[in-house]
């Protein structure tokens, strides 16, 4: 427990950590050891062979791929590969160790009969060998064509975790491997230096999200933010997501739900020195949860209210389209999807104004020959399903006018999902409105717990960083039963006013304050700034407490009420008691969930501010791995 601050602010922190974690490798101790003679032995006297770990596909489970592991025959010394090929780049060897790796994957794959499967090859190359003057070009050429593997089959992973110093040098190289008709994986995506840069040049086929971020993603919120988002913008730009390193169920079940295309980990299937594991137990699992549309207090979001059109492809012709807007009069939109990512869409009026009619008539026959590659419109407003209707009200608002009544285009993890209709949309906000319009503290005006519990839910929906921080006051019933009901109110409604003025300006549009009842309040903040946004709350409502309380007893520092019991009992001057949980790094899935967190934060300040007679603040923040 760390103390901070004369407001007795605690953190309470509790970090575990995976048993599964760490790969059998990976547990080793690195062998400090090896040298340039180790590893020339190593490659003089073959002891480096390859096993192959499946890729599944989340559709169907099926295996999609190999990827070639590079392990050493009789290894007696338990050298690590992973320092084995940090000691190559040090020591001048790394192009004779990588590709030494590279001819053992392909000609093991070949003999194992690769080329009679439907299964691609994932083949690791370090990008410091496709800079490295002593390497040799067209060697992997050489090598596909001596053992008879299609260079097609072949997808080449680029470890993103090394530095790329001259990025042009080795953006040539990549190009020259696309050009062979080789595949290019970033694999390690997130774990080193060349990030977002390293996609941007490169334009892999494939992206591989680091075992890092997968591990415990289930319980934490931030690693489930981030592949969200890589997720995402792979999916909207055409790359196909693998999600290697899985080794529990609950792991697969997170990713399977987040649409991944590729599935990889010792859950699945451990690496062998065959070609094995031709299917993979996929669990089957619905889309993504989202809360319906409904008038009990929770958020609804723009995946709710979609329509799902199935799209046209951009290949197809301009008559393909045509023939579905005249089968079909209530058609207001088409998608134009590939590989389940949106390319464009096709809007009723200006398709058949433009593409069909013509300026003079004659549009269908000038432009029948054309694909609708060639006629489409971008998107005016696309957005993830998890969007709430709120903010895509307000978006559709800042579109300009000729757009302003086009279909929206929903999308999940960067893949097609639905369309949703303007009015629809109106609709479903108009409703919503009259609903929680009805729900209000009507001593504080403050939201009540239909709203509250919104909200909260919004945020958990969409996986935000919040601090949700509940406020009580300490002792307010023996205060109540002494000074009345009236200052008793007068007390509740000062703090509702406190609370709503911790909100600052830049944090109105995140923050929340809302009033459960009775003595018990509730601010969502972001988790950088609650600890302070309490400490003022605190602070107001202390320098309050002349007003409180009358003079002798304020002066005394305590009054004297009954207690529950009836009794006669001396109580402290009014003090607050906030207890908050974080989201920052411990997910939590559901209120229910985020209730019984609370409860047992709440009872360790209240337990605080009895031990130390005045206001104080307990943070829980759960580390889990």
């Amino acid at each position: 427990m760390i103390s901070r601050s004369k407001w007795n602010i605690t953190i309470d922190a509790e970090e575990r950590v995976s048993e599964n974690a760490k790969h059998p490798l990976d547990s080793r101790s690195p062998d400090n050891n090896i040298d340039r003679q180790t590893i020339l032995e190593l490659l003089d006297s073959n002891f480096l062979t390859t096993h192959f770990q499946p890729i599944f596909s989340s559709k169907d489970g099926t295996v999609y791929g190999y990827e070639a592991l590079t392990r050493i025959k009789e290894d007696k010394r338990n050298i690590n590969i992973g320092e084995l090929f940090k000691k190559a780049m040090l020591t001048n060897t790394i192009s004779s160790l990588d590709v030494k790796c590279r001819e053992n994957a392909i000609s093991l794959a070949s003999s194992l009969g690769i080329n009679h499967i439907n299964a691609y090859l994932f083949i690791n190359i370090c990008p410091e060998t496709l800079i490295d003057s002593a390497h040799s070009v067209g060697i992997t050429d050489e090598l596909a064509d001596k053992w008879g593997i299609s260079k097609e089959k072949i997808i080449l992973e680029i470890t993103e975790e090394s530095a790329v110093h001259n990025y042009k040098l080795f953006k040539d190289a990549i190009v020259y491997y696309k050009k062979r008709g080789y595949k290019i994986a970033i694999d390690d995506f997130g774990a080193g230096y060349g990030g977002l840069k390293m996609l941007s040049v490169i334009e892999p086929d494939f992206v591989k999200i680091d075992r890092h971020f997968m591990s415990n993603i289930n319980k934490a919120t931030i690693k489930f933010n981030l592949v969200d988002f890589i997720a995402s913008a792979c999916h909207r730009i055409g790359i196909k997501v693998i999600a290697e390193g899985i080794e529990q169920e609950e792991e697969l079940k997170v990713v399977m739900n987040m649409g991944i295309d590729l599935l990889q980990g010792y859950y699945l299937y451990k690496p062998t020195p065959i070609l094995n594991g031709n299917r993979a137990e996929i669990p089957m699992l619905h889309n993504r949860k989202t809360n319906c549309c409904s008038t009990n207090g929770e958020q609804c979001f723009i995946g709710d209210i979609a329509h799902r059109i199935d799209p046209i492809p951009p290949s197809a012709h301009l008559t393909a389209a045509f023939n579905k807007f005249i089968k079909t009069p209530e058609l207001r939109s088409l998608p134009v999807a590939k590989d389940d990512r949106v390319v464009g869409m096709l809007h009723r009026n200006r398709f058949l104004e433009n593409n069909v009619l013509g300026k003079y008539g004659y549009g269908i026959h000038l432009n029948a020959t054309k694909c609708i590659a060639d006629i489409m419109e971008q998107p005016s407003l696309m957005v993830e399903a998890d969007t709430t209707l709120e903010d895509v009200a307000q978006r559709v608002q800042s579109r300009r006018f000729e757009f302003l009544y086009d279909d929206i285009c929903i999308t999940r993890t960067g893949k097609y999902y639905g369309i949703a209709a303007v009015h629809i949309l109106l609709d479903a906000i108009t409703e919503r409105s009259l609903v929680l319009a009805k729900n209000s503290n009507p001593l504080t005006g403050l939201p009540g717990n239909e709203s509250i519990q919104r909200e909260i839910n919004k945020r958990l929906s969409q996986n935000m960083h919040v601090d949700i921080c509940y406020i009580d006051i300490d002792n307010f019933k023996p205060y109540n039963d002494h000074y009345g009901f009236d200052k008793g109110d007068m007390v509740i409604k000062t703090l509702a006013c406190i609370i709503e003025e911790s909100i600052g300006p830049d944090d109105f549009d995140f923050s929340f304050a809302g009033h459960i009842g009775g003595d018990d309040f509730i601010l969502i903040n972001p988790p950088q700034i609650s600890i302070s946004a309490c400490e003022r709350i605190i602070s107001s409502f202390e320098s309050m407490l002349p007003v409180f309380h009358e003079i002798e007893d304020y002066n005394k520092g305590c009054y004297v009420s009954k207690n529950r019991k009836n009794e006669e009992e001396t109580f402290n001057l009014l003090s607050l008691s906030i207890g908050i949980v974080s989201t920052e790094v411990y997910k939590i899935e559901s209120f229910a969930q985020l209730a019984s967190i609370a409860t047992e934060v709440k009872k360790a300040a209240k337990m605080k501010s009895v031990s130390t007679c005045r206001s104080s603040i307990v943070r829980d923040r759960r580390l889990m791995g």
